[in-house]
């Protein structure tokens, strides 16, 4: 097993590159996040080693970070600070730019995947999420709903305009970015839900685009199936 070490920093989300097999990024905070500065790592992986290809500090925690699906040198960071920052991995000084809209922690970020669009959501502990242009040139959307810390938000593969949140408050919502609305609430597990992500495989059966996994403080990890149309059954282990 190949092992990078980074001192006095915990690793919040690491992300693998879209463009290049071997190299990914992540997300750390000093301090588990509590207090402290934040770093983001570029690491490459080697046939022997995981080596650094770059790093920038943050004046707050990182949390979660995201590739650009358009551009290789490009991605997306969510800090402590309420701040979105878009960074280069051509440029070792400072970010390309900052947006702070939330005023709590950015706890997730992500970049749409689907063709022709290209968009990036964030979800925050301030209980809104926003969808922002790449350039972070300001938000387009805040969207309301979640009575809790949102854990995770996650843009489908499929369907153009939709995504996934999960949240504090125990519940998973589907957005339609179109109608600016959530289309779907659905009261997952009994607690906290941590992550949320949807099924990328849906040429074959059994895999559906309408799949959605959660993972939730319960111990629970439930698969919600046939979410269109406010249809879905679940299945927990």
């Amino acid at each position: 097993m190949k092992v990078f070490r980074s001192p006095a920093r915990h690793g919040y989300a690491v992300e693998a590159s879209p463009f290049v097999p071997s190299r990914s990024a992540c997300a750390a905070s000093q301090f588990y996040g509590l207090t402290g500065c934040g770093s983001l790592l570029v690491l490459d992986q080697t046939e022997t080693d995981v080596c650094l290809v770059t790093s920038w500090e943050w004046s707050d925690g990182l949390f979660d970070v995201a590739w650009s699906e358009t551009n290789e040198h490009v991605l997306v960071a969510g800090g402590g600070d309420g701040s979105l920052q878009l960074w280069d991995t051509a440029n070792h000084s400072a970010p390309l730019r900052v947006a702070k809209e939330h005023t709590q922690e950015v706890y997730s970020v992500d970049w749409s995947q689907t063709r022709g669009e290209n968009l990036i959501v964030s979800g925050s502990w301030d209980q809104t999420v926003k969808v922002w242009d790449p350039a972070l040139s300001r938000s387009l959307a805040t969207l309301r709903g979640h009575e809790g810390v949102i854990y995770s938000t996650i843009w489908s593969p499929h369907i153009p305009g939709c995504f996934a949140s999960a949240s504090g408050d125990g519940t998973l919502r589907v957005w339609d970015l179109k109608a600016a609305a959530c289309r779907l609430a659905i009261p997952a597990h009994s607690a906290e839900i941590l992550s949320c992500d949807w099924c990328k495989y849906d040429q074959f059966s059994p895999f559906s685009r309408s799949v959605l996994a959660s993972c939730s403080y319960d111990f629970t990890v439930s698969s919600l199936h046939r979410l269109v149309g406010r249809r879905f059954s679940r299945a927990s282990d």
